[in-house]
């Protein structure tokens, strides 16, 4: 995705939402359900990732929970601006319910979010108990889509366990700042955890480029998409028509204005009725044509005449 703060709104959205739809279409047969968003290393704009693809998700009119298990460092109640009075916890431990614990995020009723309370112990026996497995069923039954935001692959385990009980993997890189090396191991290690990874997100990349796309599709005046008359030189179906070149509009008379100009004429006036008839300067060019076609007549009428062929005139009737 580019960079929030220089990047257009329009690319923003188009990226959340062309990730969106991938992810809809990834299995066909086997929808996703439970999502993973990880990254190898910290500071590559998961969290933001994951606040993103689930409002795009519930704008697009699915049901969405957001689940806070990077409980090391929890960062989603400060980035959407929520916070819970239950957690995760809470709700493993049977204290609360999913429904008292999880708080809706905006006004559109589609979107909710699952906190973490702080200084959980052991995060990664957590995640991989058998409660939270059920849990997770119990969401993909109640929610189109589980977002769970882990921690980085390379610094904790947690992501890896989280991963191998979810449908699927997105892998965050951020650009010109992780290394080859690190976005390599992290993906073997969640491969071998088990994991889904059906793609990756290139973050915080350069969306200069991005203007020519979207030019594309931005209205021109005077574009290719004005009818133009056919020529003379195009053969028209039989049948039809030739369209008549088009005329400009005439100002009223108040607002032409007269001014002399050499060579003009000035139009006949209209006679009662009838319309006045202008007759255009026949111009030297059009003289020599005729004068040539006048020789090339008279060549002709005396060759005949010199062959002693006569043409034939009528006589009139007296």
């Amino acid at each position: 995705m580019p960079r929030k703060r220089t990047a257009d709104a329009q690319v923003l959205m188009n990226a959340v939402k062309t990730l969106a739809a991938n992810i809809r279409f990834a299995s066909v047969d086997d929808p996703v359900r439970t999502i993973c968003i990880t990254s190898s290393i910290p500071s590559e704009g998961k969290t933001t990732t994951s606040v993103a693809l689930s409002r795009a998700f519930a704008e697009g009119g699915s049901r969405v929970i957001l689940l806070e298990c990077d409980m090391r460092r929890r960062s989603l109640a400060t980035a959407i601006g929520h916070h819970g009075r239950y957690g995760l916890y809470s709700v493993l431990a049977g204290e609360h319910s999913v429904q008292e614990a999880a708080v809706p995020v905006g006004t559109s009723k589609r979107l909710f979010f699952l906190d973490a309370e702080p200084g959980i112990p052991n995060p990664a026996d957590v995640l991989q108990s058998k409660r939270f497995h059920t849990l997770l069923t119990q969401l993909s039954g109640q929610f189109d889509y589980v977002i769970v935001d882990t921690p980085p692959v390379t610094t904790f385990v947690d992501a890896a366990v989280a991963a191998s009980v979810t449908d699927a993997t997105i892998l965050v890189v951020r650009q010109d700042y992780t290394h080859r090396d690190d976005v390599a191991a992290a993906y073997e290690q969640l491969v071998q955890a088990g994991a889904n990874v059906i793609g990756t997100v290139l973050n915080c990349c350069d969306a200069a480029t991005s203007g020519h796309y979207y030019g594309y599709y931005k209205e021109r005046r005077n574009d290719s998409y004005d009818v133009v008359a056919p020529s003379a030189d195009v053969a028209q179906p039989l049948g039809a028509t030739p369209a008549a070149a088009p005329v400009a509009p005439v100002p009223p008379a108040s607002n032409r204005v007269s001014s002399p100009v050499s060579g003009a004429r000035s139009p006949r006036p209209i006679p009662a009725g009838g319309v006045a008839t202008v007759v255009k300067p026949v111009n030297s060019s059009v003289r020599s044509q005729r004068a040539a076609g006048q020789n090339g007549l008279d060549q002709t009428s005396a060759f005949l005449k010199q062959a002693g062929y006569a043409p034939r005139i009528p006589h009139e009737e007296e």
